[in-house]
């Protein structure tokens, strides 16, 4: 089985190009299958003995673990691709996942900060370094909409700054354009010296004390400082200016083809989720505009 994963991570690099966090997630979920089937079996288990009835076991388990219903429906994803592969290499005749259903999921809808809240959460003093790259970021994230994974992931030749662009490696390693205003600008200048300070061991745009490259984690716990210093009591992330930055933008009147674009998302129906979150203020403009309304 090992030999099995190993080979899928390698096609999963090379071919399907993608991001280090998927290779992650899904080596994980494999991991988990082959430990359970061992249970099961006794011993580790061959690609060929993991049959539906297996497949069904183990993600009886994950519920019965708590996960999430997206949690287990990005499992059964991972399955089905992992055993299409090895259909594809010869391994095994047919992919025991295909036949499986995943649960239901309801369609949540984004969570997203107003326009004030956005303008507090992002406004830090800058007192101290530190504070110059906590606004770095929050501007960033807040003015383009780039995943965390996608802001710790640039670097300064990525940036032009005399046009105001971003040169993105989203989901994929798919290349995107995304402009940055003013307000970031002026951020990015305010970090630049701290940057040179710390000794960057790279061209890293986010660095640690240490000029290392700045983690995920360090972005997120950015996040839930500034969070705690306004003692909001909304649950707010990287992601959640991510989704205010879509939605104020479709508010102010951007088309939802120019917003999927900036976004990166491959197709238009993830964006359209952002047009229920709007429901509201359509059905005012409705009431307010139409002459039988």
């Amino acid at each position: 089985m090992k030999t099995s994963i190993d080979r899928f991570v390698r096609y999963l690099e090379s071919e399907r190009n993608a991001s280090a966090h998927t290779i992650r997630a899904y080596s994980r979920d494999l991991a988990g299958l082959t430990s359970h089937a061992a249970a099961q079996l006794g011993r580790t288990p061959r690609p060929r003995e993991i049959d539906r009835l297996v497949l069904r076991s183990y993600l009886a388990q994950l519920h019965s673990r708590g996960l999430s219903k997206t949690s287990i429906s990005r499992q059964l994803a991972c399955l089905r691709t992992f055993f299409n592969f090895l259909c594809r290499e010869g391994i095994v005749s047919r992919n025991p996942a295909r036949a499986l259903l995943a649960p239901r999921t309801g369609r949540r809808l984004p969570a997203h900060l107003d326009e004030a809240e956005a303008a507090e959460l992002i406004e830090i003093p800058i007192e101290r370094p530190a504070d110059a790259r906590a606004r770095l970021i929050l501007e960033m994230l807040y003015a383009t909409g780039i995943r965390c994974a996608e802001l710790v992931g640039l670097n300064l030749s990525d940036i032009d700054q005399a046009a105001g662009m971003l040169r993105v490696l989203g989901k994929g390693r798919k290349e995107r354009i995304v402009p940055y205003g003013r307000g970031a600008q002026a951020a990015l200048n305010a970090y630049l010296p701290v940057r040179s300070s710390c000794k960057p061991t790279s061209d890293a745009l986010l660095v640690n004390v240490r000029g290392k490259r700045l983690t995920d984690r360090s972005v997120r716990a950015t996040v839930s400082k500034r969070v705690i210093a306004l003692a909001s009591s909304k649950k707010i992330s990287p992601h959640t200016l991510r989704h205010s930055f879509a939605t104020h933008l479709l508010e102010r009147g951007a088309d939802l083809r120019a917003i999927q674009e900036l976004l990166g998302h491959s197709s238009l129906s993830t964006t359209q989720r952002y047009t229920h979150v709007n429901a509201k203020k359509i059905l005012a403009v409705y009431t307010k505009a139409h002459p039988r309304a």
